[in-house]
């Protein structure tokens, strides 16, 4: 046999560089279901039936285009339980010339396969990962020399490369690089939201629903209406809905929350994404051609590319050039542990409780959602980065540690210093108020900052400005927050100070 090809769970294109000029005769493909990728964090059980599933399917088309493939199907009892131990019997048993593989998406697992050689016997090579438009030579040089990293900067730089929503002569469509201060409207509940594309689970799919359902019962969420793609034609249909039916009214209302709807106008496209189903340029040409074609307005198409080609490369980008070290970042010195309710969504804070409770049904929820809310209270009480961190890793299905991390830690968390962020997304219930209809059901006044019934957002945000002071009082973006602190009353200041204090040390009461 001449080489082990061995593809990972967020790999599944046959465009994958580890399978470039591989030889369909005598080459073998590699993908297994193991319990050390399943189980070193709290993966919810609908992204654990998404993955094996989406790798099912994709080691058939292998096999039914030709190619040699050993497929390990997950059971707790199955002898090899790493990625490893696989690899190693396979090479004892085949003599392979080497083991190629694509480089994977987190530090931890990098690092593995990067000592694979030396158990192994056998040389292992590393491709670049092609399916993102900027390597990390490329974000590396970019980045080399800046004292603080921009996305906006960053983003023209890839339109340019790739393109997208240019003008001829090299002008971004529309006249300007950015549309996101015309993608801030409330959703009142019209229009009518479409709701999100729908595949029947197949037997595969079925079958895998059954396994996590035995062999991980206490992980988080549910696999109750399992609805989403597994095979790239289905992501393609998934991609031609969004388009038809999302897309359009996207732009406008891309940060609103609703208290009816969890999916509004969102794409759900991040799933296959990072898995490889999809190909973000592929995905972001086909969006652009909707503008182009007068199927959707300028706002909701460019604020869509921006954050694939934008955010997602971006986040990528740092992770690359500052991991390990980027991941026990926690300038902010917060001890607080994750209140357990992250965990059940049992908490009278209704956008809370919205947020949880779809992201336990559905492993999915938007970005302002991730952001405004879990992401939100998490920095205003405190929590421990890593904590919060593992919370959003393990609960959501498009979460790999490359994706997740810089965006956790460094925009979520500002735990980084403010190099991913220039400001702390740190707000009241205001904020929640403004963007949602969550407000009018909580148990909780919004237009209060102290007294029993007053919104823990607000005494928790002036509590984090106040005790953040030294860190941020000089940031010329936070100037205003500290005018409006210093205004209030004296006496106003202690209560609300008291009231933050007494909702701190009691979280889970909340």
């Amino acid at each position: 046999m001449a080489n082990l090809i061995l593809i990972l769970g967020d790999q599944l294109s046959q465009a994958i560089s580890a399978l470039d000029e591989a030889d369909k005769a005598s080459d073998l493909v590699v993908l297994a279901e193991v319990q050390d990728e399943a189980s070193y964090t709290n993966h919810h059980k609908k992204k654990l039936a998404f993955i094996f599933s989406a790798m099912r399917h994709f080691a058939r088309q292998l096999e039914t285009d030709g190619w040699q493939v050993h497929y390990q199907a997950y059971h707790p009892e199955n002898a090899d339980q790493t990625l490893e131990q696989v690899v190693a019997r396979l090479a004892l048993q085949h003599k392979p010339n080497r083991l190629i593989t694509t480089e994977c998406g987190e530090w931890r697992l990098h690092e593995q396969i990067s000592q694979w050689h030396k158990a192994l016997g056998m040389p292992v090579e590393i491709r670049p990962d092609t399916r993102f438009v900027c390597s990390k030579p490329e974000f590396a040089h970019w980045a080399e020399g800046r004292k603080q990293l921009r996305m906006e900067y960053f983003y023209r730089e890839m339109r340019k490369k790739t393109g997208l929503l240019m003008t001829p002569d090299g002008q971004p469509e529309g006249g300007q690089w950015n549309f996101d201060a015309d993608n801030r409207k409330k959703w009142s509940g019209k229009p009518a939201a479409p709701g999100p594309f729908r595949v029947e689970p197949d037997e595969i799919t079925q079958a895998v629903i059954e396994l996590v359902d035995e062999h991980f019962p206490h992980h988080f969420g549910t696999t109750r209406d399992f609805h989403y793609a597994v095979t790239p034609e289905q992501a393609q249909h998934a991609l031609d809905y969004f388009i038809d039916f999302a897309l359009p009214c996207f732009g406008d209302y891309q940060d609103a929350l609703s208290d009816q709807e969890d999916w509004l106008f969102h794409s759900i496209l991040s799933p296959y994404l990072n898995t490889g189903l999809l190909d973000p340029l592929a995905v972001c040409e086909a969006v652009a051609q909707a503008w182009y074609r007068g199927r959707a307005p300028l706002n909701a198409v460019e604020g869509f590319i921006r954050q694939i080609i934008g955010w997602r490369e971006f986040v990528r980008g740092i992770y690359w050039l500052h991991m390990p070290g980027y991941a026990q970042e926690n300038r902010l010195g917060n001890t607080r542990a994750l209140p357990w309710f992250y965990w059940t969504g049992k908490t009278r804070m209704r956008c809370l409780h919205k947020a949880i409770d779809a992201t336990a049904r559905n492993a999915y929820a938007h970005h302002i959602q991730r952001l405004m809310v879990t992401g939100n209270f998490a920095l205003l009480a405190g929590v421990k980065p890593e904590e919060i961190c593992d919370w959003y890793l393990a609960v959501y299905i498009d979460a790999f540690d490359w994706v997740e991390l810089p965006n956790t830690l460094g925009m979520v968390m500002h735990a980084d210093g403010g190099y991913l962020g220039s400001k702390p997304y740190a707000a009241s219930g205001k904020y929640i108020q403004r963007m949602s209809d969550h407000c009018q059901n909580c148990h909780y006044r919004v237009q209060d900052a102290t007294g029993d019934r007053a919104c823990p957002f607000n005494s928790l945000y002036w509590h984090f400005i106040d005790r953040h002071r030294e860190a941020f009082s000089g940031n010329p973006r936070m100037t205003m927050m500290y005018r409006n602190w210093e205004r209030q009353a004296p006496e106003r200041r202690k209560a609300i100070l008291a009231r933050a204090d007494q909702l701190l040390d009691n979280l889970e009461q909340l």
